[in-house]
């Protein structure tokens, strides 16, 4: 977040021109909107477990409630496609079109939202910021990204020349810096055995764990007991034992670099019958630095990065209409996605 900030002064103060501060500001912040809000509703339906070890007793699992808490600001143009129907943001609007290496107009634009959400009982933080100045010779962003559910998390600089062919299609090539934890390291790895077995016993005896083998007990680290018999232990406690050694393994190392070489494009057609609007990255050089968690070692080699989005939509005539979006993105073997399809049919 502390580089973003850097990043948008640097932007800010080569992009406007020096004038008083607050003239400056007003310039960069023309159009923005601040949204703060609150969304939720109920989730998935109670669950009844049964249990025969004492007799027949019953037990009900309740899932809280789904929320989404919002907080954001954003300055990015709309493209032709994107007819906002609601009146005000709401936190849930899902723009893939942000993606996107260049906007719809020149200059600066920028987002930073935070939501921190639950959805089935899981809590966790999604982010997205991005700084961009496009200019018809070059493209200069910043973002930081983290997404919960993909287990995904990185801030990312780019410096790039631009090539526009004509107004619809540019070529982009230049570098990009990725700043994050070490993925591909494996913290269970020293615990495998080479019939690929682990040592799950030892390691939660390292964590605190302790283990009565005359009364078949296990208890965790605070001396609460957690088992009282093998087929508890491993199906039940040592899976949540491997889950938390590895989370914490991977929190204790500092986070390293990663520079790449990147080469891009960025197509966009509209109409109000049809339009077009494509992008995609490719990263297929990688700087090895030869650390200890360099990404190299884990992959034996070079390894392709690559990201993009696809937004379609054709409408037949005034009655019937079809579209095709997603965004599909591939980060050290990490994927994440999104997509939607359909046709639309009004009955007049």
């Amino acid at each position: 977040m502390k580089k973003l900030i850097i990043l948008l002064l640097i932007l800010s103060s080569c992009a406007a021109p020096k004038k008083c501060c607050s003239q400056d500001l007003k310039k960069i912040f023309k159009f923005s909107t601040f949204y703060a809000a609150a969304n939720g509703g109920t989730s998935i339906s109670d669950v009844e477990t049964f249990s025969v070890t004492n007799g027949l007793e019953t037990a009900t699992i309740q899932t809280p409630y789904d929320y989404n808490l919002a907080l954001g600001i954003r300055k990015i143009a709309r493209f032709g496609y994107e007819n906002r129907a609601s009146t005000f943001y709401d936190g849930t609007e899902n723009s893939w079109s942000d993606g996107a290496n260049v906007g719809k107009v020149r200059g600066l634009e920028f987002l930073f939202e935070v939501d921190y959400k639950r959805q089935q009982g899981n809590e966790y933080l999604d982010q997205h910021h991005f700084i961009r100045f496009v200019d018809d010779k070059y493209i200069l962003k910043g973002e930081y990204l983290e997404d919960g559910f993909a287990d995904i998390k990185y801030v990312e600089t780019s410096q790039r020349y631009r090539y526009k062919v004509n107004n619809k299609l540019s070529f982009n090539i230049g570098a990009v810096q990725r700043l994050s934890e070490p993925y591909g390291y494996n913290p269970l790895e020293e615990w495998t055995l080479k019939n690929g077995d682990i040592h799950y016993t030892y390691l939660a005896l390292q964590e605190g764990y302790n283990v009565d083998v005359y009364s078949n007990e296990y208890f965790d680290a605070q001396g609460n007991l957690v088992a009282t018999s093998s087929e508890v232990w491993e199906e039940v406690v040592i899976p949540t034992v491997l889950a938390n050694y590895t989370e914490k393994k991977r929190n204790e190392l500092d986070q390293i670099i990663q520079h790449s070489a990147v080469v891009g494009l960025d197509y966009y057609h509209y109409t109000k019958s049809f339009w077009s609007h494509a992008w995609a990255n490719f990263m297929p050089w990688h700087y090895d630095g030869g650390g200890e968690f360099s990404y190299h070692k884990y992959n034996n080699g070079q390894w392709l990065d690559y990201s993009g989005g696809l937004i379609l939509g054709y409408k037949l005539n005034k009655s019937i209409g079809a579209f095709v979006e997603g965004k599909y993105n591939k980060y050290w073997n990490r994927e994440w996605y999104d997509f939607k399809f359909g046709v639309n049919y009004v009955i007049f």
